[in-house]
């Protein structure tokens, strides 16, 4: 028996809806898993911690149990549902090789491991430190995203293919930032780790080691390894990296704009 597909939505989340609904018409073969990951969701935190449990549990008591964790975290917090929200349409917005919302939450690995990660950091908050860093395991074994639990990472992220990215202790990293796989962010000997400002872009295989700074709108360079702050707006380069660009006006992470001067 053939179904009509559903009239298009507005919302985020209705939208979402629409394109698994449809998914499930033309895909009979996925129609089960469609419902599992999103029909049989009222809302955006629910599928999310379907899905994180999904990526992350091992028999079926796990799977439950990280499902609970992520349930919790999204109830007691709603502020991470509207994260969430924010780091998804991020690559809807910087991506155009993005189909639309359903396919960043189900295919893009990155996306997903900046959600588990951010439940993992509200344990930590919380002083479950142990609980936090078992879910930083799993989040790297699953999704080979290693992002330690007391990262702070703000909204509107975008981890763009996501294999490979590590990111250690301490480090903060404003909104509206956009990496791609292979970037490596952390401390030195002394522990002392970066600060990432608003709206950066860190191309493949950026390294940024040690108590540096870089500045908002700032752009980092494929494969170069920066140990000095950046300027706002600057264009670091090399290995080690070297300042080639300053632009006041830039905005690297909002077009992906990877060229180099």
């Amino acid at each position: 028996m053939a179904y009509p597909r559903p009239v298009q939505c507005t919302t985020l989340w209705a939208t979402i809806r629409h394109e698994a609904s449809a998914v499930a018409v033309d895909e009979p073969v996925f129609a089960a898993w469609m419902h599992e990951a999103i029909l049989n969701h009222d809302n955006l935190a629910t599928s999310l911690a379907q899905l994180i449990a999904v990526a992350l549990g091992g028999d079926s008591d796990d799977r439950a149990a990280i499902r609970r964790l992520a349930t919790e975290a999204y109830r007691a917090d709603p502020a991470l549902t509207d994260i969430a929200e924010r780091d998804l349409a991020a690559p809807l917005a910087r991506d155009p090789a993005c189909p639309g919302p359903l396919h960043v939450l189900l295919h893009f690995k990155g996306y997903l491991a900046l959600q588990a990660s951010r439940v993992a950091h509200r344990l930590w908050r919380q002083g479950r430190v142990d609980l936090a860093r078992e879910l930083q395991g799993r989040i790297s074994r699953s999704l080979h995203v290693s992002i330690h639990p007391s990262v702070q990472i703000g909204a509107g992220t975008f981890i763009d293919h996501g294999t490979g990215v590590a990111i250690g202790e301490g480090v903060v990293i404003g909104d509206e930032v956009s990496m791609l796989q292979g970037v490596t962010i952390g401390g030195d000997d002394r522990n002392a780790a970066p600060t990432i400002g608003h709206g950066v872009l860190l191309a493949a295989g950026a390294i940024i080691l040690g108590p540096v700074k870089i500045g908002d709108f700032a752009k980092i360079g494929a494969g170069s390894l920066v140990t000095m702050s950046v300027p706002s707006g600057c264009t670091a380069v090399g290995v080690p990296a070297r300042l080639v660009n300053c632009q006041p006006g830039a905005r690297p992470a909002s077009n992906m704009d990877q060229s180099l001067p």
